[in-house]
């Protein structure tokens, strides 16, 4: 057992939550640790791998859904205030895709989440190894949407967001492309494209048909209809900035 590991134990604080660590540990790596903790919880004692099938979906789905609640854990804490509307941002995810139990048992479980100390960087790097890229891009997106569910993304969770972007192995372009749609800057256009104002016409086009293609919404469709609608959201402000700037330009 490794220092995190260590930390994580000391974090969990009970025999339940400990032994469910220790089974999702082994199982499902630093993710499957902090559900079996979360689980164990709350279930007490008797929680086995099999408790994990309250994960609806395919398994591709599985694994974006249980990233999406370790993760969504980490941004909620990261202003040092767990807020309602962000409570509410990811239980309608879960209620539009699974149905109200198992929206539930999600909420459950996050809520136990949310008492855990978070190794962000095993976690994320997890993520990187297994989930294709614009899943990744999807998960940072609705990070960003949960963070901006009160109206105003505060600047530690756009550092904890940077922070799992960077253990995911996404571009820094894409990041910032991600960011730019909920933090407004100027030239956020361009920055939503991932060039600078200065780029040629022909670099402005390559840079659309790049960040389209890694953006589509067809990329993300097997993740659920609630996934694909939210990316469909983010592939209209792609096209929104690129039209913004054939508009600057007079591009045809």
């Amino acid at each position: 057992m490794n220092n995190s590991d260590n930390q994580q134990y000391r974090n969990i604080g009970c025999l339940p939550g400990i032994l469910g660590f220790f089974v999702g540990f082994w199982a499902l790596g630093p993710i499957g640790g902090i559900i079996g903790a979360a689980l164990g919880s709350y279930l007490g004692g008797g929680y086995t791998r099999k408790d994990t099938e309250f994960l609806g979906g395919t398994p591709k789905q599985k694994d974006f859904s249980s990233s999406l609640l370790v993760l969504s854990a980490a941004v909620m804490k990261a202003d040092g205030t767990v807020k309602k509307s962000e409570l509410d941002y990811v239980k309608h995810f879960f209620l539009s895709n699974f149905g109200q139990e198992q929206a539930e048992k999600y909420v459950l479980t996050l809520r136990e989440i949310l008492k855990q100390d978070i190794q962000i960087a095993e976690v994320s790097q997890q993520i990187g190894r297994y989930m294709d890229y614009s899943s990744r891009l999807q998960l940072l997106h609705y990070l960003f949407g949960i963070a901006n569910a009160d109206g105003q993304v505060h600047e530690n969770e756009i550092n904890v967001i940077e922070t799992i972007s960077r253990y995911m192995g996404v571009y820094t372009s894409d990041f910032e492309s991600i960011k730019a749609m909920f933090v407004k800057i100027v030239d956020d256009a361009y920055t939503i494209l991932g060039i600078d104002s200065s780029a040629s016409d022909d670099e402005v086009k390559k840079a659309y048909r790049e960040m389209a293609k890694k953006n589509h919404p067809d990329k993300v469709a097997y993740l659920g209809e609630d996934v694909r609608k939210a990316a469909e959201k983010k592939f209209q402000e792609i096209n929104d900035a690129y039209d913004r700037i054939k508009k600057q330009r007079g591009m045809a």
